[in-house]
């Protein structure tokens, strides 16, 4: 890769970071505007992920796009072995809206940094935080280099028509398939980062205390709209009573006793999404919460008991503040509700019993997790993130997002001071030599 390129691309690198800096405390207004995201999280979770995979990509791009050497092959000697990144080409980032900030311009910046051209398209739902993004973006790229397209689901389908080199999707499973669809009549390589129903297990010799402080978190942070959230607990039927009396003093803690004027708490995104999740609570089954406000799009952290898993909350990803609650007896139980669903985008496993963990980690298909946490993972730049199966296609982070967006290029340089006579033909005599050479290598 000339030099004189990667600089440049590091001084975009470094005038985006700069623009980010500057605006700041408007990117955390417009979060707010957009569905009262508390500037605590849209700092934590947005701004500052931004800005430490810009950080990271600024310190390591010389490095990350320098040629690799690798060990050669005794069969092609004398040679060198190198592997080369190149970049895709044009690429299409198409973000979702829960997290609007963070996942539009982490896979920019990533496919920039790999020396692709960007055209990202930001949620529709997210007007306030898509519209700064675009100005942004305008005061640090040429339109050649970086650009957003504003519009609604329209406008995506019709970028989806056009021949990329590389597509980058995060969002439902339901678009995930079009997106793949789509793809596939040119044959264009995406990352698809969807989600699912993510089991978060607590068998009986958890911390019950740390563990309902951390589930609480980790399920009503952005008001359960993360695609790795705990989707639904199975909690082991002997420790259940006290974890949900834990639970709701968590929930107390965090968001007082009405969360509705909590300044912590985000909003619903829409009313078709407030909707939808309004229909999935029974009442019945609310162990606390349960409380909702179309005009405010709010919906009270609601844990609910028990339900069927023919019921609407357990068919499908819950994606809002509703916690299904489930028990389980043997650990046989497990599987018979874990392996109802496709492979979930994340895991998440409460014990004190290192071997009971392993076993889980290795009995279940999921993209990634945690064990005696929720969600944190995915902060760890050095852990490639991604689903696995319906969740999703491939992965990014560190420097698993600039390898995304490159492609892998195999180069052997062979010398010509010696020729190997024994590869040409004629082949006479050397079946039963090269069958030796072979055997031994």
């Amino acid at each position: 890769m000339n030099s004189t390129e990667i600089n440049f691309r590091k001084e975009k690198l470094k005038k985006l970071l700069h623009v980010i800096t500057e605006n700041e405390e408007a990117i955390l207004k417009a979060l707010y505007s957009d569905f009262k995201k508390p500037a605590f999280e849209g700092f934590l979770t947005e701004v500052n992920v931004v800005k430490s995979d810009l950080k990271d990509a600024i310190k390591n791009i010389k490095s990350w796009a320098k040629p690799k050497k690798v060990r050669a092959s005794l069969l092609n000697f004398p040679s060198s072995d190198y592997i080369y990144s190149e970049p895709y080409g044009k690429t299409l980032v198409i973000s979702p809206w829960n997290y609007p900030f963070q996942l539009a311009l982490c896979p920019v910046i990533a496919s920039y940094a790999a020396g692709n051209s960007v055209v990202l398209k930001p949620s529709e739902l997210t007007p306030n935080t898509s519209t700064l993004l675009s100005k942004i973006i305008r005061e640090t790229f040429d339109v050649k280099e970086v650009v957003a397209v504003l519009g609604d689901a329209d406008v995506a389908k019709s970028l989806l028509e056009k021949r990329w080199d590389y597509i980058f999707f995060t969002g439902s499973v339901a678009v995930g398939k079009e997106v793949a669809k789509a793809a596939a009549k040119n044959l264009t390589p995406v990352t698809l980062e969807l989600g699912g129903k993510n089991p978060c297990i607590i068998d009986e010799t958890a911390d019950l205390e740390v563990t309902a402080k951390r589930i609480v978190w980790g399920k009503f942070i952005n008001a359960g709209q993360t695609c790795i959230a705990p989707d639904y607990l199975l909690v082991q039927q002997k420790v259940k009573s006290k974890l949900v009396r834990l639970l709701k003093e968590e929930i107390e803690k965090a968001f007082g006793e009405n969360p509705q004027i909590s300044p912590d708490f985000t909003r619903i995104i829409n009313k078709k999404n407030w909707l939808r999740l309004v229909d999935m609570i029974e009442q019945k089954n609310v162990l606390s919460g349960g409380i909702f406000d179309e005009e405010d799009l709010y919906i009270a952290p609601t844990l609910i008991d028990e339900p069927s898993l023919e019921s609407e909350i357990m068919k499908e990803e819950i994606f809002g503040p509703l916690l299904p609650i489930l028990s389980y007896s043997a650990e046989n139980d497990l599987k018979k509700v874990i392996s109802k669903y496709e492979k979930p985008l994340s895991l998440y496993v409460f014990t004190k019993n290192k071997a009971f963990a392993e076993k889980i980690i290795q009995d279940f298909s999921f993209g990634g997790g945690c064990i005696n946490d929720t969600v944190v993972h995915f902060s760890n730049k050095r852990l490639p993130f991604g689903g696995v199966g319906n969740s999703g296609i491939g992965a990014y982070h560190g420097k698993k997002s600039y390898e995304t967006f490159s492609h892998q290029k195999s180069i052997l340089k062979k010398a010509t001071w010696f020729d190997n006579p024994i590869r040409y033909a004629p082949y006479k005599n050397k079946l039963k030599f090269i069958r030796k050479i072979l055997n031994w290598l």
